[in-house]
């Protein structure tokens, strides 16, 4: 962006000596793809460790569908999406450097008739862009901006009827979307909450119920 500030990544995640870091695509067609992550302030890529649970956990959604990634950083989540069977995904991030360079690693992966990027801020987004019939959406905001309540108002028109959403937040207060979505399964690291919901109109292998921790 410049982004609002982010809670700070793990030490083990953050590059050394000022320099930029990466993250890797962990699987599907472009496995172990790195992804540069810039050493702006508060930027938080989800660990390896998270999406893979993440992922494993959308698997009988990945196939075919559309995903929206609203603030992409890095672009991870999103481009695992389509790694793994995903048909297409909407990267929307708001830092011009980020976005280009998100533009870049799509040229180099020959995915441009799969991945757009825009860039612009996620909230603007959602309320002018077409609306999209996300089947997936990944929504990792700035932590200290506060933003899960305006997202949650601003999503429902580009959301398909049985939508599947992710949410990262601080362990500690994790925020709840409104009514309309139910709790599929969630879990923690020492800082981050995360959860994967469903509309209540999806329908699902196995049970809706079932809400294990990672």
């Amino acid at each position: 962006m410049p982004r609002s500030p982010r809670s700070p990544a793990p030490a083990s995640r953050r590059p050394a000596h000022g320099g930029d870091g990466q993250v890797r695509i962990i699987g599907g067609r472009w496995r172990n793809t790195r992804l540069q992550v810039p050493s702006l302030d508060g930027l938080r890529p989800t660990s390896d460790r998270v999406r893979e649970t993440l992922f494993n956990w959308l698997m009988p959604k990945l196939p075919g569908a559309r995903v929206l990634d609203l603030f992409a950083g890095s672009g991870a989540l999103g481009l695992e999406a389509v790694s793994r069977g995903a048909a297409s995904a909407q990267l929307v991030e708001r830092d011009p450097a980020l976005a280009a360079a998100l533009r870049g690693v799509v040229e180099r992966l020959g995915a441009v008739a799969q991945v757009q990027v825009a860039a612009g801020d996620a909230l603007r987004w959602l309320e002018t862009a077409a609306p999209l019939q996300a089947d997936i959406v990944f929504m990792d905001p700035p932590f200290a901006a506060g933003l899960w309540a305006q997202v949650f108002e601003r999503l429902p028109r580009h959301l398909a009827a049985d939508a599947w959403l992710y949410v990262e937040a601080p362990a500690a207060a994790a925020p709840l979307p409104p009514a309309g979505w139910r709790l599929h399964r969630e879990g923690a690291t020492r800082d981050v909450g995360y959860a994967l919901y469903v509309r209540a109109a999806a329908t699902l292998r196995g049970d809706l119920n079932a809400t294990p921790s990672a």
